[in-house]
């Protein structure tokens, strides 16, 4: 059974420079470093409700050569959503009577460089051609699973969305709703925006699909990756901090949601748009 996102991933050319970026824009240290066998650095940041995960490519093995190809052809930035599952074989199993086409389930594990620590999980993914060009995931976490730190009210503690651009709402509605089972929070058209929203919930967070009601709807067209909105305890705090340590960022305003506030990060995230929000509801 999916019952969150596990993980996200944001593909950066080198992981120091990903780890710097994104430890000053939440506010915190990464909770896990590791390098693979195959070349592959990540750093992963715990929050609240899910966790990122700053991939990057280290020496030359051939998965190491894969990134960097990924990145010349593509650019750094948001890259994979992973969900976590709470019975990886019996998803398999569902979303294989899908015709989802999910790979073998393998067995994953990792050491981390920083101390005599290590962290498992089983997981699986999905073809891109059956789910719209979106990168899914499915991870169920096993032994040394992470555990979210408190932080100050400036710094990031959870995410609040995150949002998918889709040329066909309908698809997208039977994708993540009828075959991955997320709940359906809210379908709404509003011309005032030029968009149609609809937000799936699932673990704490928002899944929110986003269609522009300029683009002609492409039964065949790709969904892609748009950009996160991370949650904040303190808006004013959050957006002193990020000024201080240089990040070009708007003026704090009132949010479309009923009792929030937010601000943009406008550059500096890996060419991930960005979001900073507090209040209404978690």
């Amino acid at each position: 059974m999916i019952n969150g996102v596990d993980h996200i991933v944001i593909l950066a050319p080198e992981i120091e420079i990903g780890a710097a970026v994104y430890g000053s824009l939440l506010g915190r240290a990464p909770d896990w470093r590791a390098v693979s066998d195959g070349g592959v650095a990540t750093a992963l940041f715990q929050l609240g409700n899910t966790a990122l995960e700053i991939v990057a490519p280290a020496g030359h093995e051939s998965s190491a050569e894969h990134l960097r190809a990924r990145i010349t052809e593509e650019g750094p930035g948001l890259k994979s959503l992973a969900f976590r599952s709470s019975d990886i074989a019996g998803d398999h199993r569902a979303l294989s009577r899908l015709a989802l086409a999910p790979t073998a389930i393998e067995e994953g594990l990792s050491e981390d460089t920083n101390r005599e620590a290590r962290r498992a999980w089983r997981s699986f993914r999905t073809p891109q051609d059956s789910t719209a060009g979106i990168r899914w995931f499915f991870v169920e976490p096993g032994e040394g699973a992470l555990e979210p730190a408190e932080v100050p009210l400036g710094h990031v503690h959870a995410l609040d969305h995150l949002v998918i651009n889709t040329p066909n709402p309908d698809r997208a509605m039977a994708l993540y709703g009828a075959k991955l089972g997320l709940r359906l929070a809210m379908d709404r058209t509003a011309p005032e925006w030029g968009v149609r929203l609809i937000f799936f919930r699932t673990g704490g967070l928002t899944v929110e699909i986003a269609h522009r009601l300029a683009q002609a709807e492409d039964a065949a067209g790709p969904d892609n990756f748009w950009g996160l909105t991370w949650r904040v305890g303190d808006i004013e705090a959050a957006h002193d901090r990020l000024a201080g340590l240089g990040f070009n960022v708007s003026e704090v305003r009132t949010g479309r949601r009923a009792g929030t506030r937010v601000f943009t990060v406008r550059d500096g995230t890996l060419n991930v748009p960005t979001l900073f929000i507090s209040g209404g509801a978690d």
